[in-house]
Parts: C-alpha cells; structure tokens; sequence
C-alpha cells in the first residue's frame, strides 16, 4: 500500500470557475446561467484520473451544480465516490443566520440526492466558512442528520480560517456524534501552514504538499484531508479582468500544472472517501474518551 498503510480523505468540491469566492464582488448571481458552463467536462476528467489511479473520493457539491447536472451526480455515485453537500449556491456560512443556514443546506440535500440517488451525510462549508463567528451551524446539521463536516480550516487567512481550531478531527457538540474533519494543516517552527491543497497546492511545489501529508502520515499518525477543485485543472477557462490582481493571481496561477500534480499525489500516497475517514476517526476518538 501507497506511504506505509496511512489512507488519506481525498475530495473534491463540486463548483465552476464563477462559484469561487474570489470573484462573488464581481461576478452577479444572477449572471450565472448565462456564463460558460464547464464543471461537467472537469468532473469527468477527474474521474478518468481517480479510474486510473484505482482511488475513491468525495465530491462535496453544490446544489445549483447537481440541479442543472444530474446524470453527472448520477456518474459520480455509480463509479463508487460518495456525494456529499458543500451547500446549495456557495454563499458563506458567516453571512447567513440559523434558518437561512437550515434553509440552504436542507434544499441542496435533497437536490443533490435526488439526482444521485445516494444519501447524502457529509458538508462541507463553501469557503471553510464555519468557524468561530458560527456556533449554531454545528447544532443545525446535527439537527439535519449530518454525521460529519470538513468545514474548517484551522489556519489564520485572509479570505477565511479559524486559527483555534484542533488540527485533526474533533467533536464540536458534547451532545451529539457529529464529527469535524479540519483540512489539513503542517507544523513548521511553531507555525501551522495550510496543506490541505486548492490554491495552496496549485502554487506551492510538490515537494512542500508530499512533505506536509509525511508529516501528518508519519509524526502525527493521522491521516491528511485533501481538497481542491474542478476549475483548478481548466487552464481554458474564462478571464474575470475585472476581479482584484490578488484574486486573480491565486485563482490562474499553475493552472496547466494541476492535472500533472493531482496524477503525482494520487499515486504516491492512498486515499478514500470522507465518509470512510470520518467513520475511522469517530471510532478512534471514543476509544480515546473510553
């Protein structure tokens, strides 16, 4: 087995390239059924990739995505990928209250599992947008019935992240089984250093990303959280001229680099699906609490 045994949570976060953050100042909501449609032609890219490399993932996605593209989530669940929920239109956590929380995450469930035709048990927040500003939205997914979230990163950054958070995997509710999946982070000189891939991974060497999952695999005997998304091995898609030169540069650069690097980390280390790991790691942590 691929690194010595340790399986990794590999995922994938279902949006296109007018989703993304970045752009939500300039980019309408209500021009995207106008703009250029290219998730689905991505999508199955990546799974030519995971066929090859014999590896299964997550695909947290969105429900505007699944609504317009349902044979795709259908394609996804039959090749054996779980499907999971990263909200219905990647609006942030932190700009909605309980109930419009409650409101976006139950429509996209069932969108996304009515074209799947796979329960849905897994979120991801757009943007790893749950943090410290949020403590009610916990309460609302176990509410919903979620059994895991991978909605945090336990980073301090510029466009999100919640420095206190615990690296690896923790119940946030003394109440309930729901268990957080923080995405991977490394340790160098005290400080911790966003690992976990998109932009990240895209800019950084492959060198830095095989480095920091070691660390994870091998120091701290915990298994890495991968990400990253499927506008980010589209070199042809679309130029947003009018979004900020900082957001510009995270969101271009590398971008005919990423097939070759995503081939390269999906045979060097194993990797499974998120609800897989979650189920691995709430074992782990009530033998720990026993």
């Amino acid at each position: 087995m691929r690194n010595g045994g340790a399986i990794n949570g590999l995922s994938v976060d279902v949006e296109d390239w007018f989703h993304v953050g970045a752009f939500e100042d300039v980019i309408a909501r209500g021009n995207w059924e106008s703009l250029s449609d290219r998730v689905e032609r991505n999508v199955l890219e990546i799974l030519d990739l995971f066929d090859e490399a014999d590896v299964r993932a997550t695909f947290f996605t969105l429900g505007w995505v699944a609504k317009r593209h349902p044979a795709l989530m259908r394609r996804i669940a039959d090749k054996g990928h779980e499907i999971a929920s990263h909200g219905w239109d990647h609006a942030r956590v932190h700009t909605m209250d309980r109930k419009q929380f409650g409101e976006d995450i139950a429509r996209a469930r069932k969108v996304i599992e009515d074209a799947s035709g796979t329960a849905v048990t897994g979120y991801r927040a757009p943007s790893f947008s749950i943090d410290q500003r949020t403590p009610w939205a916990y309460a609302e997914l176990a509410d919903q019935g979620y059994t895991y979230s991978s909605s945090v990163a336990p980073i301090a950054h510029d466009h999100y992240g919640w420095r206190e958070a615990p690296r690896f995997a923790f119940r946030p509710l003394p109440w309930s089984d729901l268990l957080e999946i923080p995405v991977t982070t490394a340790e160098l000189g005290g400080k911790r250093l966003a690992a976990g891939g998109g932009g990240f991974f895209r800019v950084l060497p492959y060198a830095f990303s095989r480095w920091a999952i070691r660390q994870v695999n091998r120091r701290d005997s915990r298994p890495a959280v991968f990400y990253f998304h499927p506008w980010e091995i589209d070199p042809g898609q679309p130029r947003v001229e009018g979004a900020p030169l900082k957001s510009r540069l995270r969101h271009y650069t590398n971008l005919h680099r990423m097939g070759d690097k995503l081939r390269q980390l999906v045979h060097d280390f194993a990797w499974g699906r998120m609800d897989v790991l979650a189920h691995r790691e709430g074992l782990r942590l009530a033998q720990e609490t026993a």
